[in-house]
């Protein structure tokens, strides 16, 4: 099994040595570098060349999202893994929208560490369980508020669009102009984050808004 070198950054020194104890437990795994602070991260990212880079959030000079989004403008391939005590939506998005390859909070189970590093390492992401569970209902709500948010009119559109029929045969079927058509299509465009009438179709059909 080949060897998977891995850089700490935390700016507390108990939590480093912990870490380090755990996986150094493990036959695959050595740590090769602990820093304090985001600058020194970053520096020790390029010197260091790790495969995976255990993450916090809050660090000093520049926090660890911060560190994240400057690595992630490089070329520099390795995985990264955020350990935090924030379990908020919103900073868990930016993670991983932000590129981060792994998720979990400083209360989990220790193996869940160990776990996630071997998987990103494989070219897969991992987010520990209650905190995926935490993404899915966000995106579900998040789903409801933008159906919530079409007219009536914009409904009976989509379905239309999702039925074939062009702006003109919309139009007519509804006995309104053609640019009163077009300008509720863009409308529900940007109400449900699409940019064409395909991906409208779908995003109608997945949340039954139409019977097929």
């Amino acid at each position: 099994m080949a060897q998977i070198n891995v850089l700490l950054a935390d700016d507390h020194m108990m939590v480093r040595e912990g870490i380090h104890q755990l996986l150094e437990l493990e036959d695959n795994i050595s740590v090769v570098g602990e820093v304090g602070d985001g600058i020194e991260c970053i520096d020790a990212i390029y010197k260091l060349q790790p495969d995976v880079v255990i993450l916090d959030i809050n660090m000093p000079k520049m926090d660890g999202l911060s560190v994240l989004k400057k690595i992630r403008e490089t070329n520099i391939g390795c995985k990264i893994i955020v350990l935090t005590f924030y379990n908020e939506i919103g900073i868990v998005q930016d993670a991983v929208k932000s590129g981060a390859n792994g998720y979990i909070l400083k209360e989990a189970d220790s193996t869940l560490l160990v776990k996630a590093i071997n998987i990103v390492t494989s070219g897969e992401r991992y987010i520990q369980p209650s905190i995926a569970a935490m993404l899915r209902q966000s995106k579900i709500i998040e789903q409801q508020n933008r159906t919530e948010a079409l007219t009536k009119r914009e409904l009976e559109i989509i379905k239309l669009l999702v039925g074939g029929l062009y702006n003109k045969e919309i139009a007519d079927y509804l006995n309104i102009s053609e640019k009163t058509v077009k300008n509720h299509i863009s409308s529900i465009f940007r109400k449900i984050n699409v940019s064409d009438r395909t991906q409208a179709a779908v995003y109608a059909i997945k949340n039954n808004l139409v019977e097929i």
